[in-house]
């Protein structure tokens, strides 16, 4: 009866697709600072490694006192039960969705710039529905039109790059580790929504109310992300980082990796469908636009040309295509679960 009152009340209380979409897109104002920064740490020498490892170091710092300050020392013990409860899942999400990820992301830096990286990451939106999928989930056509648009756009985006003269070296060290990157990303994510919603098969729902904070939810995948940090540098063993890395990555780290990814996993969490998750995850397009923006401001990059101007503008409107009302019962794929089902027990 709990489980049924809890159910009902998060119903309710459901946020809308457009506010979704909204924080989804603020967020990836704040992820393209990790796109320019990453690119600014390179130019100047510094090795990918600190750039990605450490973000997360100063992610678990500011974390683990935000958590602290909002939800006292009881929020930091339930936090620390809920990860020793189910280490592998934790362990599994966020040293692939965090981990993975992110490694991928710093090492193509060092050979594209920025925005090329930041349109490359947009191959996600494809992903995404890939990974959906590999949860038993479906991802309606009218969602995938809308992703056809977007990455119609990023395709025009692309071409200033191959333009620009990128060897094919540097075209295949920029793109592949994104293109891994693009996948980690939304199956640590969707991992930790189904541990939510209770949506798969192959994960056990984790009943803890510390998985209705984002927060917390973030907190206990950068804890998950440490032993692959730790096992990266043993490998890699890179030179000591200088101290403008180390304050660059701080500044990512506040503004990508806590600020974005607790706004980005607050709007996909709230996420009660699949093409709610989708539309959440096509936000990320946003990055292009703002990743531009940054480089030409901050490290002097020429201006588009109209052909990346064109595909910009196809990206903004399949933006606001996923935000033109929620899909009907016949939008769905028989049998696609309902991703707002309450827990079980």
């Amino acid at each position: 009866m709990e489980n049924e009152r809890v159910s009902r009340e998060r119903r309710t209380h459901r946020p809308g697709l457009g506010r979704l979409i909204a924080w989804g897109v603020l967020a990836s104002a704040f992820f393209s600072l990790s796109f320019v920064l990453n690119r600014a740490m390179s130019l100047s020498g510094g090795h990918w490694f600190w750039s990605a490892s450490l973000r997360y170091a100063a992610m678990l710092l500011i974390l683990g006192g935000w958590v602290g300050v909002r939800r006292g020392r009881d929020g930091l013990v339930e936090v620390a039960r809920v990860f020793r409860s189910r280490p592998g899942f934790w362990l599994l999400s966020g040293g692939v969705g965090f981990g993975v990820f992110y490694a991928g992301i710093c090492f193509a830096a060092d050979h594209t710039p920025g925005w090329v990286l930041a349109t490359t990451w947009q191959s996600t939106l494809l992903a995404s529905p890939l990974v959906l999928r590999a949860f038993g989930l479906r991802v309606p056509l009218r969602g995938m039109f809308f992703m056809a648009m977007v990455l119609a756009g990023i395709s025009l985006v692309n071409l200033q790059a191959w333009r620009g003269g990128l060897s094919t070296q540097q075209m295949v060290l920029g793109v592949v580790p994104v293109l891994v990157a693009a996948f980690a990303y939304p199956f640590g994510n969707q991992m930790l929504n189904a541990a939510r919603h209770g949506t798969s098969t192959r994960i056990a729902p984790i009943p803890s109310p510390v998985l209705a904070d984002a927060a917390s939810c973030v907190l206990l995948m950068v804890l998950g992300s440490v032993p692959f940090w730790c096992g990266l540098g043993l490998v890699m063993r890179p030179p000591a980082p200088t101290s403008s890395q180390v304050m660059q990555t701080l500044v990512v780290a506040l503004s990508s990796g806590v600020i974005a990814t607790t706004l980005f996993l607050r709007a996909r969490t709230a996420a009660s469908d699949a093409y709610s998750i989708a539309a959440v995850d096509a936000t990320q397009a946003g990055e292009v636009v703002f990743a531009l923006l940054g480089e030409v401001l901050l490290l002097g990059a020429p201006l588009p040309e109209v052909g990346a101007l064109a595909g910009l503008l196809l990206v903004i409107s399949g933006l606001i295509g996923f935000t033109l009302g929620s899909p009907t019962g016949a939008d769905v794929e028989p049998g696609a679960p309902e991703q707002g089902r309450a827990n079980p027990g």
